[in-house]
């Protein structure tokens, strides 16, 4: 009897002490000092706006007032970080192979027309001359104070390390963030320069999920400063058309959606100083939905649509928990 009084009041204290911790993290652990707060986010600079990953996209995002560019990294024969989703050249330019196979000089221009991944069957063309896959270097060189965001597309140590001293070389590690959806890269990344802002991997959301439903994630330390994350519910929206979707895989990506996105617990991140983001949001629709969750942010195909209702709905705007000023 005695035993089990002890136990239970130990069970007690875990769970009220947890559940106290998760509404006020900062009792315990120091508030991150991360130098920016970003609610609009472009996509690849805006993949259904101007060609996908191009300096052309960047200018007309930060011209727009985005708070941050998301694009990705990839290393060519010759040693260049140059920016790329793709790994291969097939699906956006004329050119069959890796992207590794080739010199930087021998890439060629991208197709007129290419898919928009987010948006299927849907295609962005324009007659725009900027084609040409630009260097992480020339981003950084013609956009020195906007943060961006980093995909490390690949498991690529001399990848990782010339980022890393890109990075460096032009004082960005307060307005970056840098990792992959793979926990080996991310771990890479931060073993590399753990003074650049940290995405959670694919493992460490899982664990972190794992943390908070057995309410130990108060207790615990985060490295991670950013946590990207997509709607399980809105990808399935979005891939239906595209794929057989069984009734399991609806009930899945439901559950998936109520156990992930979560208000109180991109609360309780925030009062921590992580930001969160959610991916990749293209309607009206999907921003009030994105923003109702509590998400820090959006990332978006089209920066002039998110923008506009942005304009149109302050109030998502106003008062956010991780506002600098």
């Amino acid at each position: 009897m005695v035993i089990e009084m002890i136990l239970a009041v130990l069970v007690g204290c875990y769970i009220i002490s947890s559940l106290i911790l998760f509404k006020f993290p900062m009792l315990v652990h120091k508030r991150k000092d991360v130098k920016f707060v970003c609610r609009h986010i472009s996509h690849r600079g805006g993949a259904g706006e101007n060609y996908e990953n191009t300096l052309s996209a960047f200018r007309h995002a930060v011209e727009l007032g985005t708070d941050m560019l998301e694009l990705d990294c990839q290393l060519t024969r010759d040693g260049q970080v140059v920016v790329s989703h793709d790994s291969v050249l097939d699906v956006r330019t004329e050119l069959k192979g890796a992207i590794s196979e080739y010199d930087y000089a021998e890439l060629p221009p991208i197709k007129e027309h290419i898919p928009i991944d987010f948006m299927p069957g849907t295609s962005f063309s324009s007659k725009s001359e900027d084609r040409r896959f630009p260097l992480l270097e020339e981003a950084f060189q013609h956009f020195p104070s906007t943060p961006i965001n980093i995909d490390i597309k690949t498991d690529n140590n001399e990848l990782i390390e010339k980022v890393s001293d890109l990075v460096k070389k032009y004082g960005r590690e307060h307005i970056t963030v840098w990792g992959n959806i793979k926990d080996v890269v991310t771990r890479k990344c931060y073993k590399m320069n753990p003074n650049v802002c940290l995405l959670f991997s694919a493992r460490r959301v899982c664990v972190m999920l794992l943390q908070l439903y057995t309410g130990i994630l108060p207790f615990m330390p985060v490295k991670e400063t950013h946590l990207e994350i997509f709607m399980p519910a809105h990808m399935m929206k979005i891939y239906s058309s595209r794929f057989d979707v069984k009734w399991w895989h609806i009930l899945v990506a439901k559950i998936a959606n109520t156990l992930l996105i979560r208000r109180s617990l991109f609360e309780h991140l925030s009062k921590r100083g992580v930001q969160t983001y959610l991916w990749v949001m293209n309607t009206e629709e999907d921003f009030r939905c994105a923003f109702e969750t509590g998400a820090t942010g959006i990332m978006t195909d089209y920066p002039t649509k998110l923008k506009t209702f942005l304009e149109e709905n302050p109030q998502y705007c106003l008062n956010h928990k991780l506002s600098l000023t």
